[in-house]
């Protein structure tokens, strides 16, 4: 949480943070939100539309009295950078202050430079971007990295990963804040996509969310009751790395039987690879242009919506998994709403029922009473509306009053004066009958 040394300077942005959330808003509403004091209010207001952090928008529609003025978040103030990037594609885009996207650019991720060249590549991209947009007038508020692998998001690095074998114990934070001189927020691409569609998407800001991640791995973002989980080491969320069957193929975790290794991208591939060589008949290879070295798991997802047999019988087996796991995931968590990544559309509806025939078989009656199933939402990089949600989130956080020093970093006491020392305590002496006389008297 921030911390400021003033109840002025907390004051005013609270203020900001509010006028971010519910408005616009007149400086009644402001005062009805914060009890403030009216003077404050106005003094406060003055120095944010004196600094462009707040602009006003006009009267207020008040059926009688006074009309107000209303006032409303400046988006133009300033900018924040969100990137999003896997084993293939680096995206990053420039929002403004109220989520809109000014400029973006995509790349094809380069991992031949390994660690190293992979970390500059993402660094470059940032500043290309920036410079695209022309939003070097504005100040760069910060930015938000959603990272394919396992993010521990309180220290800003990335554990591992899954997807690209040398990313590992990345210190991304500390690397893009000695280059960029912002906050940099490291994120889960998963968690940085629930949040998105939590707010923008197919969640409906439900407060009990969990959205599915689907790709070579499975991920899942679970927020309950407004909060994003993480755990202990961050690692809430791998999805991919349940256990749903005995036997299968090997996992890369080292496990048989997960998830992702069933019914992840790269299992569907496998499998119409195998029938295919097996002499099955499909339309994925005329999408592939004749060579199975092209099918994807994308394409084959689109082959069962147009009512190939193959595909189709691959894509039911997908279901049936998705669903097992899904089933889990409600009784853990109860949540109201869970998402599939939008991709899975591709398949169309009937993947969708299938999932949801398997999560009523299976999971508690009551937790799937009101439970709404559905795909995402959002079409473009999701973790970069997420990723942009997050820091702004961050930034325009209501700041809390600096705790004692005591609390936030340790200290090292000097040792006492000798004249500040206590005094010894007084030594014992025996109680004698002499003694007990003197007191009785």
């Amino acid at each position: 949480m921030k911390h400021v040394q003033s109840k002025g300077e907390r004051d005013k942005q609270m203020i900001e943070a509010i006028v971010r959330r519910f408005g616009p808003l007149s400086r009644v509403q402001v005062y009805e939100l914060t009890h403030l004091r009216r003077t404050t209010i106005s003094n406060l207001v003055r120095a944010l539309l004196r600094e462009r952090r707040l602009v006003e928008a006009g009267p207020a529609d008040n059926p009688t009295g006074r009309k107000q003025t209303l006032l409303q978040l400046n988006g133009n103030y300033g900018s924040v950078v969100a990137l999003e990037f896997d084993e293939e594609t680096i995206a990053a885009g420039v929002l403004d202050l109220q989520l809109r996207v000014r400029e973006t650019r995509k790349e094809r991720a380069n991992l031949e430079g390994g660690q190293e060249g992979l970390l500059n590549q993402l660094a470059a991209c940032i500043h290309k971007v920036v410079r695209k947009s022309k939003a070097s007038g504005q100040p760069l508020l910060g930015i938000g990295i959603a990272d394919p692998g396992l993010v521990d998001s309180r220290r800003g690095i990335t554990t591992t990963s899954s997807t690209i074998e040398f990313w590992k114990h990345v210190p991304l934070r500390q690397a893009l804040e000695a280059e960029f001189k912002v906050p940099i927020l490291v994120e889960s691409k998963t968690r940085a996509k629930a949040v998105a569609e939590r707010m923008l998407g197919a969640g409906g800001k439900c407060d009990n969310l969990i959205y599915v991640d689907y790709g070579v791995g499975i991920g899942a973002g679970i927020i309950v009751d407004g909060r994003l989980l993480y755990g202990q080491e961050c690692a809430v969320g791998e999805f991919g790395h349940t256990h749903v069957t005995e036997g299968g193929p090997a996992c890369k975790c080292g496990s048989i039987g997960c998830l992702e290794a069933i019914a992840g991208t790269g299992a569907v591939v496998a499998k119409i690879r195998k029938a295919l060589a097996e002499g099955a008949h499909s339309q994925v290879l005329a999408m592939a242009e004749g060579k199975e070295a092209n099918v994807t798991a994308w394409m084959v997802l689109q082959a069962a919506k147009a009512g190939d047999k193959i595909c189709s019988n691959i894509v039911t087996e997908v279901a049936n998994h998705l669903g097992l796991g899904v089933s889990n995931l409600v009784n853990l968590f109860n949540p109201g709403v869970v998402v599939l990544d939008k991709r899975l559309e591709m398949a169309g509806d009937l993947l969708l029922d299938q999932v949801m025939q398997v999560v009523k078989r299976q999971a508690l009656s009551n937790a799937v009473e009101g439970l709404s199933l559905t795909f995402g939402k959002l079409d473009n990089e999701p973790g970069l509306l997420g990723m942009g949600l997050m820091v702004l989130d961050k930034y325009f956080e209501i700041p809390a009053f600096r705790p004692p020093r005591f609390m936030i970093e340790p200290v090292h006491l000097a040792p006492a004066s000798p004249a500040a020392q206590p005094l010894p305590a007084p030594a014992f002496r025996r109680r004698t009958e002499s003694s007990r006389r003197l007191e009785r008297t």
